[in-house]
């Protein structure tokens, strides 16, 4: 595999996907990886991964261990070499450098380009044929994967690295290793005539392991054949320009597009018929001096500049006799070859399942296909494919991914409101059922001493005479005994573990029923609005009765100066509500969250057990209900009163 992933360094950003041409990206379990059998090597993924995550191979290993066999090794270098190697100042310092890895040649690709370019001249003139140039190795690829139908189309020439070591092996001997020197990825799988191939970034690694600089290196040429105008290959248009073939937009019968967009869209035009008679030069980078196997920090333009400039440097001292003497020694060297298709596409699945895949996307309809390209894949559609293929994910898709977001923190937020009333009614009933513990203790223990005191108080009232002062102390001591009676009496009913006793009831009826067992003040007016579909439910009429009697007397406690009591019946399919609201006095802001604790009170002394509530509370709980206070006490905005609202489930649970 020529390019993969380092996973602990992929952070999922879909980078990759996107600029990949070949769509030869997966991702699983929200890590990107390369498929080999889909990868054209372009290196795309690698120059744009600021993570560093995707990587190429790197033969520098087997290059050293290929310089110490005892084979003669030459170095071809790319003509792309002045756009990364600014800093040494001049050529022949770098050739120098190279020797001194130990390499016994080293020349120039370029001379192999102007074999190719004189090839495909000869090729373009003298055919009827409309063709594309074979010269970048991704390019070859991702026709024979992709755009299978034009590998008849592909020029039937090797590429200038292959060429050149064709040119080598003819002039060096047979048994002389090639190692290619240059800026692509590709080309260390392109071709078996070439034995070993790195990158120019690689070099500077050899470079650095070996101590080697231009400072303590001494100038050396290149080895024959010496390149000429293939010197300017690597840049836009360097075939046609190497080949001095006829450019002009008017004229001239040759289209040129460089880079991931631009190749592509003239392979669909080219395919769809509509150009037909004309010739394509295409390569995958935006000429070979932006390829990945150069240093990152580079500008093109700039790069272009050096180039040029070598290029008119070398053409202003060529030696022409020499250079043409060298074209017709090797002219006869066979650069043909035959590309075989390998189709790689992703044939399409039918309507259905397509629209199946869309819709868990959340594509419901034409116009929720935003294409917005986020995912790495030009259309929803395509994604969608890619999902089909098991290439993508659906959690890829941006606007999908940030409504999934938005509907997890709406249901976080709801769990966290529903987990801290739930925190809230579990620390109450931890709160009851302590209180609970300890009222039947201390009732219990009261109950005996109690009734003795009950019934000799009330012995000595009867027998002291009406006029004996001592009665008056009496009657309060047998008040006063008889509410502590009361209090006792609600504990234990506070503290039992009653099972509830589920009956068929009608709470129209119940409210009704508790309404009269109380007495109401004339200056309090009750009112009951009945909103029910179904009034009956199973529940403990004894229990609700209580719970009902507890909230509407509290409510008119709480209507000193009289007031209004409404008690609403609503109900679902599942529950039955009742809601008791007043217009008193509310409940403070401080105090709400005691409310249903036993013994807490706002009454005064001797007026309330701080009982009621907590029971009531107690009793909605054992039917598996909910009871909710809301409040207000802002007498200056003139909002006040308080509403209990009852759910109680229909059915027994």
């Amino acid at each position: 595999m020529l390019v993969y992933t380092i996973k602990e360094l992929c952070r999922t950003c879909y980078t990759c996907v996107r600029e990949c041409p070949a769509k030869a990206i997966k991702i699983v379990g929200g890590q990107a990886e390369v498929i080999d059998g889909r990868c054209i090597a372009c290196g795309n993924c690698t120059k744009v991964c600021s993570q560093g995550a995707k990587v190429f191979l790197d033969t520098t290993d087997r290059v050293f261990r290929l310089i110490e066999s005892q084979s003669e090794v030459a170095a071809i270098i790319a003509p792309s070499f002045p756009a990364e190697f600014s800093d040494v100042p001049d050529y022949k310092k770098l050739v120098g450098m190279v020797r001194a890895l130990g390499f016994k040649y080293v020349a120039e690709v370029s001379f192999g380009a102007d074999l190719v370019a004189e090839k495909f001249k000869d090729l373009i003139s003298e055919s009827k044929e409309y063709y594309i140039s074979s010269d970048c190795p991704s390019i070859v690829n991702y026709i024979r994967f992709y755009h299978p139908d034009l590998v008849d189309k592909l020029a039937p020439l090797v590429s200038p690295m292959v060429a050149m070591g064709k040119v080598i092996r003819e002039k060096y001997g047979k048994d002389i290793k090639v190692v290619f020197i240059g800026p692509c990825v590709a080309k260390k799988a392109e071709s078996s005539e070439i034995d070993e191939a790195i990158t120019f970034v690689e070099l500077r690694d050899m470079f650095s392991s070996k101590n080697i600089s231009p400072e303590n290196t001494p100038l050396s040429y290149f080895d024959p054949p010496y390149g000429g105008r293939g010197a300017i290959f690597p840049v836009t248009r360097g075939l046609l320009q190497t080949a001095n073939i006829n450019d002009d937009a008017i004229t001239g019968n040759i289209i040129a597009a460089e880079g991931r967009i631009d190749f592509q869209s003239a392979l669909k035009e080219f395919e769809e018929g509509l150009f037909k008679k004309q010739h394509m030069e295409l390569l995958c980078c935006e000429g070979c001096i932006m390829g990945p196997g150069l240093s990152k920090s580079g500008k093109q333009y700039s790069r272009r500049i050096l180039v040029s400039d070598y290029a008119k440097e070398k053409m202003e001292n060529l030696d022409v006799p020499e250079w043409t003497g060298y074209l017709k020694e090797y002219s006869e060297l066979d650069l043909s070859i035959r590309f075989r298709a390998e189709d790689q596409r992703i044939s399409l699945p039918d309507e259905t399942e397509l629209k199946d895949i869309l819709v868990s996307m959340g594509k419901k309809s034409k116009k929720d296909q935003l294409d917005c390209g986020a995912c790495g894949y030009e259309t929803c559609v395509e994604h969608a494919l890619a999902i089909k293929k098991g290439l993508a994910e659906i959690e890829m898709c941006l606007p999908y991914t940030i409504e999934k977001l938005h509907k997890s923190v709406k249901d976080l937020a709801l769990s966290n409101e529903k987990l801290s009333s739930m925190r809230q009614a579990l620390k109450q009933s931890e709160k009851l059922a302590h209180m609970g513990q300890l009222s039947a203790g201390i009732a219990h223990e009261l109950n005996n001493p109690l009734g003795v005191v009950i019934m000799y108080s009330n012995i000595l009232l009867e027998e002291v005479k009406s006029d004996d002062p001592v009665r008056e102390d009496l009657k309060l001591i047998v008040e006063q005994a008889g509410r502590c009676k009361k209090i006792v009496a609600g504990l234990l009913n506070f503290a039992r573990k009653n099972q509830v006793n589920h009956q068929l009831v009608n709470i129209r009826e119940m409210v009704n029923h508790s309404l009269e067992s109380m007495i109401i003040p004339e200056s309090v007016k009750v009112n009951i609005n009945d909103h029910t579909t179904n009034a009956e439910a199973m529940l403990d009429l004894e229990q609700m009765l209580q719970v009902l009697t507890n909230l509407v007397k509290n409510a008119i406690d709480a209507m000193s100066s009289g007031g209004r009591v409404d008690i609403n019946l609503e109900d679902t399919l599942s529950d039955v509500i009742v809601t008791i609201k007043d217009n008193g006095t509310g409940i403070r802001e401080e105090d709400r969250a005691k409310i249903f604790e036993p013994f807490f009170t706002t009454k005064g002394i001797g007026h309330g057990t701080g009982l009621g509530l907590a029971t009531a509370y107690g009793i909605v709980k054992m039917h598996k209900g909910q009871i909710i206070a809301e409040s207000n006490n802002d007498p200056a905005k003139g909002s006040t009163g308080t509403s209990f609202k009852i759910i109680l489930p229909r059915r027994k649970e």
